[in-house]
């Protein structure tokens, strides 16, 4: 390969010379620069998690040299020639960038890492070890070799608790059974440390509020044992400890504050007692029976850490007070036990609120466009918690996708209610017993009036009654045991006609307005801890609709497929998405997903109703494929228009994608990506030849390949994915993977060029 000298590769390789061979330089004379240090760890005997004892060592290596990137010191460089006069844009910017200062040998103190080395080793339990240095010296570089000698373990023969009469040692003589520390153990400082923490949280569920793990002490003998390497190790009290630290608590009284604020005390708060609690407040801010249900810590009992932060969580979770405070007094009083007293200190939101949101709108479907929101929320409406959110909602959509596939347009008007009550609410009474958090009742109604571009007018009534809870901060369930949607198709256009003339399933999927059904969504996420290494999602739902439909037209003997007057849809669908992200490096991901879809058909329906089936292609998809323009199966439609956007619907979907995300800096972060996946009907369409799913859906898998660049400020994600397409399933076998790349072709980039904008990454 010939590289001319004009070149953006030539550019780059001169620049790179010229930074490997300039930094040497810039050392001043009396300094050397420090390449950093290796470490020898030479052991007596195989000793287990070697491994990782070494890389222990190596992390006390200090200070860490200045960083190569290709062999060079680039970032050293930058600074260099930024502190030369007049140094210019380019280093000055990389140094602001990328810059570092120097890291010479004369900061390096290899005695005291040595000191570091042996003080570590003891700590781990080999004693009498040793570490030595070497350090080396070239033109105007240093590094330094470590040498550590280790020698053999000593490792615990016994644990032994040293104990009088008191009863909180017999409750450490009972923690010992479950310890960290067991016979043969190499003696670790981080493990004693660990195992008096345990210990330290046991005694304080048993009640014991004042103890401290600062009170215990651990003794090692290596007197009157077996083996020269091994210790006896005594566990006993510190003698200096405070009474108050010796005796478990006990909760004399609970005081509840529905309405505190710091500025204002209430002075002419009345004082109810329910439940051997009392509740202070003026006059009925928050029911006392309903707000009892929060709280597990109980009169009488025992101090119990556990409970007390569970009491917190719950009362949060309502979802009414800014602020939850639980404080205990200890009232000074003893005798085989002390007393306290626990005041909860509840915050309260404003109650009432408007709000008005103008936004600018990107949905998944590639619509987008402004809209206009009226929000009216009311945090304590029944003075139990209930929550009230009404909103009004205007907006205009268009399609913003590219190519042929233009002209879609929509207006949309809509009303909401929804009512949130911070508990279950039953046919009969249930006192719930979820511990983590507070399940809740959630009512909603809504209507919405929907204009597509002059095709058709769509107007929808939709409620459900159901509930949702955290079981865990990783699990979520919602249950919603009744979901209603009605749907009425009003004055479609001949053009909009003509298409469900061709497609009678699609026509089917729209008189089908009646869906009355139930559903179930769950959700497990570890993927919100970032110092997560490996990350996961499980996300899994269920729907089933017409069932108690198909029994009410049974019950009145008729077989029209309608009940009370309107034909209903009846189906079962399920969804599983399941994420892994493997977090490595320093803000590197590679993120997969895969996603499963299968929607099955009914009685008299032949397809999912439209607002429940599957697409495929877009920002949130296959990201190399247009907006609903792949599928079903191998079909593809004679011109991709407005017609196609309907047909290109299917009841089952299967897609998997990968990405790996890099910073590139700052709140810049840079993406690559493949995708892959197709929608399939249940059944046969002849109006879609090739839609439905067999047993050759392997070969009709489309898949796509891009870069991408996302704006990651903290909570708010801008993302841009520019992608093309490598498999097309429509074409025929051998010409599926496209073998063409013609990017000066203004044709080839309008086809195969496809640029996606959405807020937020896509799984």
């Amino acid at each position: 390969m010939k590289m001319r000298k004009n070149s953006p590769i030539f550019s780059l390789a001169v620049l790179l010379l010229l930074v490997g061979c300039s930094v040497k330089k810039f050392i001043p004379e009396e300094e050397m620069l420090y390449k950093g240090a290796e470490l020898e760890a030479q052991y007596s005997e195989k000793v287990r998690g070697r491994k990782q004892i070494t890389e222990e060592l190596e992390g006390l290596m200090r200070p860490d040299p200045n960083r190569k990137i290709l062999g060079m010191y680039v970032g050293l460089w930058a600074h260099y020639k930024s502190q030369e006069d007049s140094p210019g844009f380019i280093p000055k910017f990389l140094n602001k960038k990328i810059g570092e200062k120097p890291v010479y040998f004369s900061q390096v103190d290899p005695a005291r890492t040595e000191e570091l080395i042996i003080n570590r080793l003891e700590n781990r339990g080999f004693f009498y070890s040793q570490a030595t240095s070497e350090v080396k010296m070239k033109n105007q570089f240093a590094s330094v070799k470590y040498t550590a000698e280790i020698t053999e373990p000593y490792k615990m023969d016994t644990l032994i608790l040293e104990r009088d009469s008191l009863e909180i040692e017999h409750e450490m003589l009972l923690a010992q059974e479950e310890s960290f520390l067991q016979k043969g153990d190499r003696f670790d400082l981080d493990r004693f440390k660990k195992e008096r923490d345990r210990i330290d949280s046991l005694l304080k569920s048993k009640g014991y509020y004042n103890f401290n793990s600062d009170y215990l002490i651990f003794e090692a003998d290596t007197n009157d044992t077996d083996s020269l390497r091994n210790f006896r190790l005594y566990l006993r009290l510190k003698n200096n400890v405070p009474d108050n630290g010796l005796v478990p608590y006990v909760v004399d009284s609970i005081l509840v504050f529905p309405n505190y604020s710091v500025e204002e005390q209430a002075s002419d708060a009345d004082t109810v007692r329910y439940n051997e609690k009392q509740y202070i407040q003026e006059g009925t801010v928050f029911k006392e029976e309903l707000l009892d249900q929060y709280i597990l810590i109980e009169n009488g009992k025992r101090y119990d850490p556990h409970k007390s932060r569970l009491s917190s969580n719950r009362l949060s979770a309502i979802g009414n007070y800014k602020f939850v405070n639980l404080r205990y007094k200890d009232l000074n009083k003893f005798d085989s036990t002390g007393h306290l007293r626990a005041d909860f200190q509840l915050s309260p939101m404003t109650k009432r609120s408007v709000r008005t949101e103008l936004l600018g709108v990107s949905k998944s479907n590639s619509f987008a466009g402004p809209a206009v929101t009226l929000s009216y929320k009311n945090r304590n409406l029944f003075h139990g918690g209930e929550m009230l959110n009404l909103s009004a909602r205007a907006g205009y959509e268009f399609q913003v996708a590219k190519g042929d596939r233009t002209g879609l347009q929509s207006f949309e008007l809509g009303l909401q209610g929804d009512l949130v009550f911070p508990r279950i609410i039953f046919f009969v009474p249930i006192r719930e017993r979820f511990s983590y958090s507070v399940p809740k009742t959630k009512a909603s109604l809504g209507v919405e009036y929907l204009s597509r571009g002059g095709l058709y007018r769509l107007n929808s009534f939709y409620s459900s009654f159901g509930y949702f809870w955290n079981a865990n901060r990783f699990a979520y369930h919602e249950f919603n045991p009744i979901s209603v949607n009605l749907v009425n198709l009003t004055q479609t256009s001949p053009e909009f006609e003509e298409i469900l003339d061709n497609n009678p399933f699609l026509r089917r999927s729209f008189e089908q307005n009646f869906i009355l059904g139930i559903n179930y969504l769950f959700n497990y996420n570890k993927l919100n801890d970032r110092f997560r290494t490996h990350a996961y999602f499980l996300g899994f739902g269920v729907d089933f609709a017409g069932n108690l439909a198909h029994g009410l037209e049974s019950l009145f003997n008729s077989d029209d497929g309608k009940v009370f007057g309107l034909e209903y849809a009846q189906y079962g669908k399920f969804d599983l998405d399941l994420r892994y992200h493997l977090n490595f490096g320093k803000e590197q991901t590679i993120a997969t997903r895969l996603f499963a879809g299968w929607g099955i058909p009914l009685g008299r329906s032949v397809s999912l109703p439209y607002s429940k089936q599957f697409f495929s292609g877009g920002p949130h998809s296959i990201r190399a494929f247009r907006i609903r323009s792949i599928g079903p199966g191998s079909y593809r439609p004679e011109a991709s228009d407005v017609n196609s956007y309907f047909d290109q619907a299917g009841d089952i979907r299967l897609e998997g994608n990968i990405e790996y995300r890099f910073p590139i800096f700052s709140f810049l972060k840079g993406a690559l990506f493949m995708d892959a996946g197709n929608i399939w009907l249940q059944n046969e369409n002849e109006a879609l030849p090739g839609g439905k799913f067999s047993s050759n859906w392997w070969k009709e898998i489309a898949v796509g390949t891009g870069v991408g660049m996302r704006i990651d400020i903290q909570f708010f994600v801008l993302r841009f994915d520019l992608a093309i397409p490598v498999r097309f399933p429509y074409l025929p076998d051998g010409e599926q993977w496209g073998n063409s790349f013609d990017i000066g072709s203004k044709s080839w980039r309008r086809e195969n060029l496809i640029f996606n904008f959405a807020i937020g990454y896509p799984f």
